[in-house]
């Protein structure tokens, strides 16, 4: 039976619930499985975008310290972390901020989160204790937003513990304003995804933060102590099933530095309990209020629709954005956010566990979203777990590509079923155009193809020269920065808002370049990826066109339109 969203809700969620409690005593992680589709014949066509990783010529040599690189004993080792690409100091060239964890029996002196601030030359240099941002702790997710409209832009974090707001005071450090901005809690959390935005259109940015599970050292079951803590009979890691699940919160800015949370009035607590992930708040469904989806592991992902009147109503299930096609609960990580078909509609890419498809929605521009999955080829793939990820235009023909980061969860697995590697490589779909990708596994260069136990990943242009570039956390390695030798005579154009009615960073704000007869879809974001932030200057790859007319929908509710841009440049608007 094909197993729909029109089929999912004619029989009713319940009917899913039961198929889901049979699997509970399963494993920890979802078991739904696909089967990996025959592969289509190469098209041949030529891919100019090249990736090298600079990462050691660029200065970024200290480890993502994340757990027993070996063996994991608890979900907090496995989980990994974000990074982000952010203009700290406004001198229009990305930094780089790289989470990191720790260990169960102590992490390496120097552990710590750091920032890095770009040198404009191709190299970075660590200004992590000048700028106050050292931390060490179980990090798990950053997103980035001027908070208090101030034209610098601010970083939150979360973490297994306690979450962390750092204001940026514009002279290059930062200060933790947790306990005054009332965001503090004396509770223990998991904390995962985050986002800016401002879901009531006041011109400040509020907070939304997901929590994975309810986890505690003191209470938790070791590998293999009962069904939970099992993958294909090998003890592992417990959860997320078996364990308590997340609670999601909303934080409003009351314009003076602080938040209240308005979680229970917004409906945000009315929401089914979930292992809450990677967090994207975008306009759906087009009526200029930003709305949020959680990628949810283990459990049914949330899409919660904006009402416009400071609440919101939760409606993942119904409007095809919650499961996979068969109606089944997925593993979901990370997030993609883009407009894949070139229709102007946001469509969403979110990866899975191994042993099955990462999901493609195609978005109706409505709010409602179409598994296109199998149409578009994407279920090729299903040997890795699968976390950071992108639609993003790699090679600038103008046809927004698909590109993830992968790694494993239990590197002990590999012993006894090598067809499960720890360090795996990470995958680009080239767009072929029409709905349809082409894998490409030799042709992105030995960046792509490298193996690494990889998590976060952030997409910007750290060298300022017109192309995409890729931050990635590794596990237990330094992170790699893939930059992008493009090759060939596309041209391209990014676009970098600044909010005077909208808050200053533009977050949310949904932006529509037209150019040779195509017309492409971004959004502002403050989080996508797996728990990371990219550049927040927009960039479009253009093909042979060497002008285009661009929309803005600002979060405000303003529509500007500015017409015939030239090509290959940075325009601020």
């Amino acid at each position: 039976m094909n197993f729909s969203r029109r089929n999912f809700v004619r029989l009713g969620v319940g009917a899913a619930l039961s198929l889901r409690e049979a699997r509970l005593l399963a494993q920890g992680v979802a078991s739904h499985t696909a089967k990996p589709l025959p592969r289509p014949a190469a098209s041949g066509r030529p891919f100019n975008a090249h990736f090298v990783d600079v990462a050691a010529a660029a200065g970024l040599h200290a480890p993502v310290i994340y757990g027993d690189p070996e063996i994991k004993k608890y979900i907090v080792e496995s989980t990994g972390c974000g990074c982000a690409f952010i203009d700290y100091d406004n001198d229009g060239w990305m930094d780089l901020f790289v989470l990191c964890g720790t260990r169960l029996g102590g992490a390496p002196v120097g552990t710590t989160n750091r920032l890095y601030k770009n040198n404009r030359d191709g190299t970075f240099t660590d200004v992590t204790e000048k700028a106050g941002l050292r931390l060490l702790g179980w990090a798990c997710g950053v997103c980035v937003g001027d908070y208090n409209n101030d034209g610098f832009d601010d970083i939150f974090c979360t973490n297994f513990g306690q979450n962390v707001l750092y204001r940026n005071n514009g002279d290059g450090t930062f200060t933790d304003m947790t306990k005054p901005a009332g965001l503090w809690s004396d509770q223990q959390r998991f904390g995962a995804g985050c986002t800016f935005l401002d879901y009531n259109r006041h011109g400040h940015l509020d907070l939304f933060v997901s929590n994975y599970v309810g986890f505690s050292f003191e209470n938790a079951a070791v590998p293999g102590e009962n069904a939970n803590c099992r993958w294909k009979g090998i003890p592992v890691e417990c959860g997320p099933r078996g364990l308590l699940t997340g609670r999601h919160s909303l934080y409003r800015n009351n314009g003076d530095g602080t938040f209240t949370d308005v979680t229970q009035q917004a409906g945000i607590a009315r929401a089914a309990a979930t292992y809450g992930m990677t967090v994207v708040a975008a306009d759906f469904d087009e009526d200029g209020w930003q709305d949020i989806y959680v990628a949810c592991d283990s459990t049914p992902s949330l899409l919660f629709m904006n009402n416009r009147d400071g609440t919101f109503r939760e409606e993942g299930v119904l409007r095809g954005a919650a499961l996979s096609d068969d109606g089944m609960e997925q593993a979901g990580m990370g997030i993609g956010i883009g407009d894949y078909d070139l229709d102007g509609h946001l469509d969403l890419f979110k990866t899975h566990f191994a042993d099955d498809a990462n999901i493609l929605y195609r978005n109706d521009g409505k709010g409602n979203f179409e598994d296109a999955t199998g149409s578009s080829h994407l279920g090729v793939e299903t040997r890795y777990v699968c976390w950071g990820a992108g639609i993003v235009d790699l090679d600038n023909d103008g046809l927004p590509d698909l590109f993830m980061v992968t790694g494993h969860v239990y590197p002990q697995v590999e012993r006894t079923l090598p067809q499960y590697p720890n360090k795996t490589p990470r995958v680009v779909f080239r767009n072929l155009g029409k709905g349809v990708f082409e894998e490409l596994i030799q042709e992105p260069g030995p960046g792509v193809a490298a193996a690494h136990c990889s998590r976060g990943c952030a997409f910007g242009d750290f060298d300022n020269d017109g192309d995409i570039d890729i931050l990635i956390i590794n596990l237990n390695e330094p992170p790699s920065l893939l930059r992008n030798d493009l090759t060939g005579k596309s041209n391209w154009i990014k676009v970098k808002l600044d909010g005077v009615k909208s808050n200053r960073s533009a977050i949310g704000a949904r932006v529509l370049v037209h150019y040779g007869g195509k017309t492409q879809a971004q959004a502002v974001l403050s989080q996508s990826s797996f728990f990371s932030c990219s550049d927040s200057r927009l960039h479009f790859g253009l093909g042979n066109s060497t002008l285009a007319d661009i929309d803005v929908y600002w979060p405000s509710g303003l529509h500007e339109t500015f017409k015939q841009i030239p090509a290959n440049r940075l325009i601020t608007l």
